[in-house]
């Protein structure tokens, strides 16, 4: 299933890049993202379905999502927040997408942030660019084929230097049975280091 393109994470950044200028109003709204985000962590160590994370969310997401909304009008409607200015900007941003932004709190299996995926996007960008400096075919080819082992590595949670130097350390293995040594099933004894998890919680 494709979800709309916005996502908490955008809204956030927004107050994030003026929280210099507004410490305590977007330290409220930071915070109050932040309790979100405990509560999807908490469905998560719970191991939840969709459609009990769901449920969880709308008994203790919903009335945090509430406050935030009203407070956000207040601050616009109540004109105590000027509307041109970093904060005006931000608070209009969220409120104009609002919808996508809680959808977490409609939709079982909705996420809150699609940050994995953009960081998939930033990895293709950044070998495009990287790209230029190839001389040959053949040397971009290399280079898409590496790109592509080294994102599927980390996707699966291993090390991709140490997995790329057993391969090579194994190579008449390697091309005995390819599939056996594919970043997500090549033998446990010759298995990398695997990456750490990234905690739970609000995204930095």
């Amino acid at each position: 299933m494709v979800w709309k393109a916005f996502h908490t994470a955008h809204g956030r950044r927004e107050f994030v890049s003026v929280a210099p200028s507004f410490p305590d109003e977007c330290r409220y709204v930071l915070e109050t993202l932040r309790e979100v985000y405990r509560f999807d962590a908490e469905a998560k160590a719970l191991g939840l379905a969709p459609e009990s994370r769901l449920v969880h969310h709308q008994s203790h997401s919903q009335a945090v999502m509430d406050r935030l909304k009203t407070w956000l009008r207040e601050k616009l409607d109540g004109k105590h927040v000027e509307p041109n200015s970093g904060l005006g900007q931000a608070i209009g941003y969220m409120l104009k997408h609002w919808e996508p932004l809680t959808l977490f709190l409609r939709q079982a299996g909705a996420p809150l942030d699609n940050n994995r995926c953009e960081q998939a996007l930033k990895m293709a960008i950044l070998h495009r660019k990287n790209s230029l400096s190839y001389k040959t075919i053949n040397g971009a080819k290399t280079g898409d084929l590496f790109m592509s082992l080294i994102h599927t590595c980390r996707l699966n949670r291993v090390n991709p230097f140490a997995y790329l130097l057993a391969i090579a350390t194994h190579a008449k293995d390697v091309k005995a049975h390819p599939s056996a040594w594919l970043p997500w099933n090549y033998p446990p004894e010759n298995k990398p280091t695997e990456l750490s998890h990234d905690p739970p919680g609000c995204p930095a």
